[in-house]
């Protein structure tokens, strides 16, 4: 059975195995970082760290090239790390494990990083091969994207020379990406006080595992279940009709992934048990009913806890909060009119915690177009003010607004025709990508981004395809021949 190791073309496949070596989660990215200054140290290549963490690399032209124009291969070095239930892995500590079924590589139980470590390793694959003829090349690699976008936000102007950026971030073969959504976090919150647990009650948990889950942005349109949603739907009978009380809600672990498991420990009156529980397994069925297509493996559980609460959440509250997250906005608000299937305005009800007096919602927002974007936000603060939580926004960056006029885009075109066979296609993502901060640092560059297809990122479902792995090599490689000149 092949491996990892097995892959061709082997220096980009190499270069991403040593990349699961490192663990990189973000705001994590020590390892990661210290690993890419050594890499290049050992093969003489010029390489640095800017302030904020960034890693920036450079090769001069090969003989011949001079005279062309320079790039940046852009890519970021952290990962979102998810697992699932039942996996044992530190994020911190721990490599990805990987394991290689037909034409695609997974990770075992958790995420694989191609996102976006494939980018990384395709142009830590250019510097390293000394027989590809190119331009003036310039590498970043940021930090911290996936929670923030903090590396490319905080990227000093004046560093890079080059003026044509390649971002390799891109999930699909074959597409030519020119636009992006831009986002904004919320946080609605709950204060909250705690009561001594009563007697006569029983103690049980409720459980929803094996949601798809998925990247908030690339997969919102597929209407995947939404573990927060469904842990509320389950509460509001238990609190209005068997006098149930919640003592714990936890779901969700990332605002950029949909949340695919999530759980609430309630105490229930002996007395309603047994109706409670009939309640439970009817929304349980409606629920896969529901979501059989897109979230084949969930799994709900109704069990009794071994050990029940002490304390639990005052009442009102807890219902107010519960009906909140089930009148918030989350999923497709609408689709592009310029793009035809692509998402322009989403919500992602991500998490709910309860610690320390607080019950917090967390949430993302994403929207081609700005205004729609604050007004989204303006709804869901409205939603949440009702039911007495205060709403807070942060994190907000605008999006990448199209060129399709951009000259360099007529050079990736005829280049990937001439790689593939076949045309491009040129059209703009739901997802976060860089180039919206990056642009506004260096608005001389032209901007583009591609890359392999990549599915389910942001959950451990994520796959790369292998064999577009290898056609995005042969691609870049005769794309930064074809650069033109000055």
């Amino acid at each position: 059975m092949s491996t990892i190791k097995d892959l061709t073309p082997k220096i980009v496949w190499n270069n991403f195995y040593l990349l699961t070596r490192q663990p990189r989660p973000s705001k994590h990215e020590e390892k990661v970082r210290a690993f890419l200054l050594e890499w290049a140290k050992e093969r003489d290549i010029e390489a640095f760290a800017d302030e904020i963490g960034n890693v920036i690399m450079r090769a001069p032209a090969t003989k011949g090239y001079e005279n062309k124009r320079g790039v940046i291969l852009q890519a970021h070095m952290d990962m979102v790390p998810q697992k699932t239930a039942e996996t044992k892995h530190d994020f911190i500590n721990d490599p990805i494990e990987t394991y290689v079924d037909g034409d695609w590589l997974g990770a075992k139980g958790t995420t694989l990083g191609a996102d976006n470590g494939v980018g990384v390793a395709l142009a830590m694959s250019v510097l390293e091969d000394k027989d590809l003829p190119h331009g003036p090349v310039e590498v970043l690699f940021t930090t911290d994207e996936e929670t923030g976008m903090t590396g490319a936000n905080h990227l000093e102007p004046g560093i890079f020379k080059g003026d044509i950026l390649l971002n390799l971030d891109s999930e699909d073969e074959g597409e030519l990406c020119i636009g992006c959504a831009g986002g904004l976090d919320g946080i609605a919150d709950f204060k909250y006080k705690t009561l001594k647990a009563p007697a006569g009650y029983e103690a049980y948990r409720i459980e929803v595992k094996g949601l798809q889950g998925g990247h908030s942005g690339m997969d919102i349109s597929l209407y995947r279940a939404n573990a927060c949603k469904i842990i509320a739907r389950t509460l509001l009978p238990l609190l209005e009709k068997y006098g149930a009380k919640v003592a714990d809600i936890n779901a969700g672990s990332l605002r950029n992934a949909i949340p695919f498991e999530g759980r609430a420990d309630v105490l229930i009156p002996s007395g309603q048990l047994d109706a409670a529980g009939k309640e439970v397994k009817k929304i349980f069925a409606d629920v896969y009913e529901e979501f059989k297509d897109t979230d084949p493996g969930a799994k709900f559980y109704f069990s009794k806890m071994e050990k029940a609460p002490e304390q639990y959440i005052e009442d009102e509250l807890m219902l107010k909060a519960v009906m909140s997250i089930l009148a918030c906005p989350a999923g497709v608000i609408r689709m592009s009119s310029a793009f035809k299937g692509l998402t322009e305005t989403s919500t992602n009800l991500a998490m709910i915690r309860c610690e320390g007096g607080h019950l917090r919602i967390y949430s993302l927002m994403r929207s081609a177009v700005n205004s729609a974007k604050l007004q989204l936000a303006e709804d869901m603060r409205c939603v949440f003010a009702l039911a007495g939580a205060e709403f807070t926004t942060e994190g907000g960056y605008s999006g990448w607004t199209p060129k399709p006029d951009t000259p360099v885009y007529k050079v990736i075109c005829d280049v990937w025709e001439k790689v593939s066979g076949t045309k491009m296609t040129v059209g703009a993502t739901h997802g976060g990508l860089e180039c919206a901060l990056l642009g506004a640092k260096y608005p001389n560059w032209e901007m583009a981004s591609i890359g392999p297809t990549i599915i389910h990122p942001h959950s451990p479902d994520e796959r790369v395809k292998i064999s577009t792995v290898g056609k995005a090599w042969e691609f870049l490689k005769e794309l930064l021949k074809a650069i033109p000149e000055k």
